[in-house]
């Protein structure tokens, strides 16, 4: 067998650069209102920019050809029902700002979701050319970072435990290279284009959920919208620079 150290270590870069995002609980105050509603319009609009302009266009172009449209709707569709009966089937907890708490969960359970077939495709894009591997990893750290932020800040207003944002963050970075290799190497005679493609969706639908229906309604609460609308407009900045650069 090849060599995998590279690959896997590319692919673990890429997964904990989440770990970056995180990074901002220690530079804020517990009750710091206008960095709480920053994050959560800008991993919203990060998530939804994933969404519209990497996954649903990834898995479309290659499912297209099998399958009609309203399957790839349909799709999509249950990733966001999957999300909604998780929300209403996970109790309110004694924990103060129970809300926050859960979208850093949902945050957490989406993005590992969503890192495990990343992890799959960058491990065997480095595999077969680590020129296109180092490509891939660039791209997907750069939109890893405001994944971290959307667990982290969540988890740490909620629960003021510098330890559990770090540590949900961190599940969510290392189910990337770990979840991709180890399901890479089960079952790797069993995973197909098809399987992938039709995650993507799933993943889409549960970031759009996450994005319209907890994490931009529970920053317009906070009513401080000058503060959302400059966020939305800094990530769809990014989201530019990552499609047209990498």
């Amino acid at each position: 067998m090849q060599n995998i150290g590279l690959p896997l270590i590319l692919t673990t870069i890429s997964g904990l650069s989440t770990m970056i995002g995180a990074i901002i609980i220690f530079f804020t105050k517990k009750d710091n209102k206008k960095l709480l509603v920053f994050s959560l319009s800008f991993a919203a609009t990060i998530m939804i920019g994933i969404s519209i302009t990497d996954l649903i266009p990834t898995a479309y172009s290659f499912l297209i050809r099998y399958y009609n449209l309203p399957i790839i709707f349909i799709v999509i569709l249950l990733g966001m029902c999957f999300t909604f009966l998780i929300d209403q089937y996970i109790p309110e907890n004694k924990i103060n700002n129970s809300k926050l708490y859960k979208i850093g969960l949902f945050s957490m359970l989406a993005i590992c979701l969503h890192n495990i077939p990343e992890g799959i495709i960058t491990f065997i894009s480095s595999f077969e050319d680590i020129s296109l591997g180092i490509s891939l990893t660039v791209a997907i750290a750069l939109h890893n970072i405001p994944e971290g932020i959307s667990i982290s800040l969540p988890i740490y207003y909620s629960t003021h435990s510098k330890f559990k944002a770090l540590l949900y963050t961190f599940i969510s970075g290392i189910s990337e290279p770990i979840g991709g290799l180890l399901i890479y190497l089960l079952f790797h005679n069993y995973i197909n284009d098809f399987i992938l493609n039709f995650i993507l969706l799933f993943v889409a639908g549960m970031m759009s959920y996450l994005s319209l229906f907890k994490l931009l309604p529970e920053s317009l609460n906070n009513k401080k919208y000058k503060v959302t609308i400059i966020s939305i407009i800094i990530g769809i900045c990014i989201l530019l620079i990552n499609h047209f650069c990498f």
